[in-house]
């Protein structure tokens, strides 16, 4: 499944997280570092959902660049 994120700069590193999962964030030194760390949220947040017998959100954020 494909999951949007949204990543913010914090005052000395990254943050991400997952609109359509609520509670699964991450963060990281750098958006790079930050990335891979919200993958492996994902991963451990939908395993956590799955043994929980818990429904897994399908993807339905949807995120835009927008000029203004």
């Amino acid at each position: 499944m494909r999951y949007a994120v949204v990543i913010e700069k914090a005052d000395s590193n990254y943050s991400a997280y997952v609109p359509d999962l609520p509670g699964c964030v991450a963060t990281g030194a750098s958006v790079k570092e930050v990335e891979v760390e919200i993958r492996d949220a994902i991963r451990f947040h939908i395993d956590g959902l799955n043994e929980d017998g818990l429904p897994v959100p399908s993807p339905s954020a949807i995120a835009e660049y927008v000029d203004a």
